[in-house]
C-alpha cells in the first residue's frame, strides 16, 4: 500500500508509464516498417508496369513508322554518270537518279540497289531472285554479249563485272529488262562430262588385240608424228575412228591407250587432252539442251587444240546418242542431235588436232551419215578373243609377280649345293613354266567344244540351228574376272592357314563360277537384239534355248 507523497511509489508509477509508452512506440514503429515494405513492393510493381508500357509503346511506334514508310523500288545499275548520278533500270525503265549520302561511292554496273519514293538511290538491295540463263553466241568488240535463250530468241546485253570474260558457248545469268549479263553460270553437268585428263593405260596393258592396235595407231598417231609427209602427199588426217564389237573386248581401253601414247610422242612433250564423253549422261529432257552440250564439248576441244596438242574426244556408248534418224527405235531426239554432231564435224570451224573416237556395241543403230567416209573414216572391229588371244589376255593379269603355288620340288637335295644365283634362276624358270601351264590349262578348259561347254542353241530365220559354246562368249573382261576370282580364292586359302599362291584348282573353279554366273544373261525378251549386242551378227535369230539349264527364249 503506497503512502501519499511516497517518492518510491511515484517513481515506480512513472517507470511503468514510460514502459507502456515505449511498447506503444515499438508497435507503431513495426507498423510503419510493414507499411514501408508494402509501399516499396507496390512501387516496384509500378516501375515494372511502366517499363513494359514504355517498351510496348516503342514497339508500336516502330511498327507505325514501318507502316508509314513508302515502298522502295528495286533497280539495277546500268551506268554511272560523270556528275555522280547513276543510271538505274527500274521495271524496264532506265532512270538517272541521285545517290543518297549514306550509300557511299563505288557503285558498279550490275549492282542491285533500292530507290525511295523520290527515286533517290538510298541503299544496296538484295541479289535478284529470278534471272534468265542464256548462252553466249558471240562477244562483240566493245565487250557486249550476243546471247540466245529458248528457240531463236537473241538479245544484245552488256556484261557486268561478274560476266566479264565470258566466251562463246558459256552460260550467263541475264536480267532481260535491264539488258545486263550479271554472272557466268557454271554448268556442272557439262563439266562432269569433260574429263580433261590423260589416262594411264598403255598398249602393253592390252592383250590379244595386236592387229587392231596397229590399225588405230596408223589412223591416229601417224598424222601427228609425220605431219610433213601427210602434207606432202596431200593426205588429210582421219577425223574419227569407230571401235565396235561385243562388250568387254577392249574398246574403251584402246581409246585410253591412244590418248596416253599421243601424250608421250606428240607435241614436244606438252602432252594431249582426253575428253571422255559419257554418252547417256548427255541426254536431257529439255529441248535443245543436249545439242548445247555437244557444242560446248567441241568448243572445249577446239580451245585445247589451238596450241597444237592433240585432243581425243571419246564418245562411249555412241549408239545411245546418235541413232538412225526416222528409225522409230527411240524418240525423235536424234533428228536434231545427229545434225548437231555432223555440223560440228563438217562445219566452217575446223577440227584441227581433234580426233573423234566412238565406241559402241550396236554399230547398226548409228546413223549412216556419221559412219560415212570423211567423218568416222576408220572402222575397227574388236571381236571376241580366240584361244591365242585369250592366252595373251590371261598373261596380262596372271603376271610373273603373281604368287603361284609351284608345289614341293621333286628332288630337294639337288638344289642344296647350287649357288644362290642359280637357285634363283631355277626358281624364276619354274615360276614362268608354271604360269604358262596355268594359262594353257585355263584356255583349254574355256575353249573346249565339249558337252559341258555347250551354252546355247539358236535357231535362225531360215530354220538352221547352231550350237554355241562357252568360247563363243569369252571376252577380255570375262578373262580378267576369272583371274580375279582365282586370286581371291588363293587369298582366302592363305587366311585359312593353307598354302600360298594361285594354283590350277583356283583357276578351274573360277572358270566354272564365271560360266555359271553368265547362264541367265541370254534370258531376254528379244533374242535377236541380245545376239547383236553379243557380237552375233548375220541372219536374224528367231528362237534360242539355253543348254546349261534347259530354258528357252522365244522372240
Amino acid at each position: 500500500m503506497s503512502v501519499p507523497g511516497d517518492p518510491l511509489a511515484e517513481a515506480r508509477a512513472l517507470a511503468e508509464a514510460r514502459g507502456r509508452a515505449a511498447e506503444l512506440a515499438e508497435r507503431r514503429l513495426a507498423d510503419a516498417r510493414a507499411d514501408t515494405r508494402s509501399l516499396a513492393q507496390q512501387n516496384e510493381k509500378l516501375n515494372t508496369t511502366l517499363r513494359e508500357a514504355r517498351e510496348s509503346l516503342l514497339g508500336l511506334r516502330a511498327q507505325l513508322e514501318a507502316l508509314s514508310n513508302p515502298p522502295q523500288a528495286h533497280g539495277v545499275v546500268v551506268g554511272v554518270a560523270e556528275d555522280g548520278l547513276v543510271d538505274v533500270s527500274v521495271g524496264g525503265r532506265v532512270l538517272r537518279v541521285a545517290v543518297g549520302p549514306d550509300v557511299g561511292d563505288g557503285l558498279a554496273v550490275g549492282a542491285s540497289v533500292l530507290l525511295n519514293e523520290a527515286m533517290m538511290l538510298v541503299g544496296l538491295g538484295p541479289s535478284p531472285v529470278q534471272l534468265d540463263v542464256v548462252v553466249v553466241k558471240d562477244v562483240l568488240a566493245d565487250g557486249r554479249l550476243l546471247v540466245a535463250g529458248g528457240g531463236d530468241d537473241e538479245q544484245l546485253v552488256s556484261a557486268a563485272s561478274g560476266a566479264a570474260g565470258a566466251q562463246a558457248g558459256a552460260s550467263v545469268a541475264v536480267d532481260r529488262r535491264a539488258g545486263i549479263a550479271l554472272s557466268v553460270v557454271e554448268r556442272t553437268e557439262v563439266n562432269d562430262l569433260l574429263l580433261d585428263e590423260v589416262p594411264d593405260v598403255d598398249y602393253t596393258d592390252i592383250g590379244g588385240l595386236g592387229g587392231q592396235i596397229e590399225q588405230i595407231r596408223d589412223a591416229v598417231e601417224l598424222p601427228f608424228l609425220h605431219r610433213d609427209l601427210y602434207a606432202r602427199y596431200r593426205l588429210p588426217a582421219p577425223k574419227g575412228v569407230l571401235l565396235y564389237g561385243p562388250p568387254g573386248c577392249g574398246k574403251t581401253m584402246i581409246a585410253k591407250a591412244v590418248a596416253n601414247s599421243l601424250a608421250e610422242q606428240v607435241g614436244g612433250g606438252v602432252g594431249s587432252h582426253f575428253l571422255n564423253i559419257k554418252g547417256p549422261e548427255l541426254l536431257n529432257k529439255y529441248v535443245g539442251e543436249t545439242e548445247r552440250q555437244i557444242r560446248v564439248i567441241f568448243a572445249t576441244a577446239r580451245e585445247h587444240a589451238a596450241d597444237g596438242r592433240p585432243v581425243i574426244v571419246f564418245f562411249d556408248e555412241m549408239d545411245s546418242l546418235f541413232r538412225t534418224r526416222g528409225s522409230g527405235v527411240s524418240s525423235d531426239m536424234e533428228s536434231t542431235v545427229v545434225p548437231q554432231l555432223l555440223s560440228e564435224i563438217d562445219g566452217v570451224e575446223g577440227l584441227s588436232n581433234v580426233i573423234i573416237i566412238g565406241a559402241t556395241n550396236r554399230e547398226d543403230l548409228i546413223d549412216p551419215a556419221i559412219l560415212r567416209p570423211g567423218r568416222l573414216d576408220v572402222k575397227i572391229k574388236l571381236d571376241r578373243p580366240d584361244a591365242v588371244a585369250a592366252g595373251e589376255i590371261l598373261g596380262k593379269y596372271l603376271t610373273v609377280e603373281t604368287p603361284l603355288n609351284l608345289g614341293a620340288p621333286r628332288h630337294p637335295g639337288e638344289r642344296r649345293d647350287l649357288p644362290d644365283a642359280e637357285v634363283t634362276e631355277q626358281a624364276r624358270e619354274a615360276a614362268e613354266e608354271c604360269r604358262r601351264a596355268l594359262i594353257e590349262a585355263t584356255v583349254e578348259v574355256l575353249y573346249a567344244e565339249t558337252d559341258d561347254n555347250r551354252f546355247l542353241e539358236v535357231t535362225y530365220a531360215s530354220g538352221d540351228r547352231e550350237v554355241l559354246y562357252v568360247k563363243d562368249f569369252v571376252s577380255g573382261a570375262m578373262l580378267a574376272n576369272v583371274v580375279g576370282r582365282a586370286k581371291k580364292a588363293a587369298i582366302k586359302e592363305v587366311l585359312a592357314g593353307g598354302p600360298d599362291g594361285v594354283r590350277l584348282e583356283h583357276l578351274l573353279s573360277a572358270c566354272a563360277d564365271e560360266i555359271a554366273e553368265n547362264e541367265d544373261l541370254p534370258n531376254t525378251t528379244n533374242p535377236d537384239d541380245w545376239a547383236r549386242i553379243s557380237g552375233r551378227k548375220g541372219e536374224r535369230i528367231t528362237f534360242m534355248r539355253t543348254l546349261r539349264g534347259g530354258r528357252q527364249v522365244n522372240p
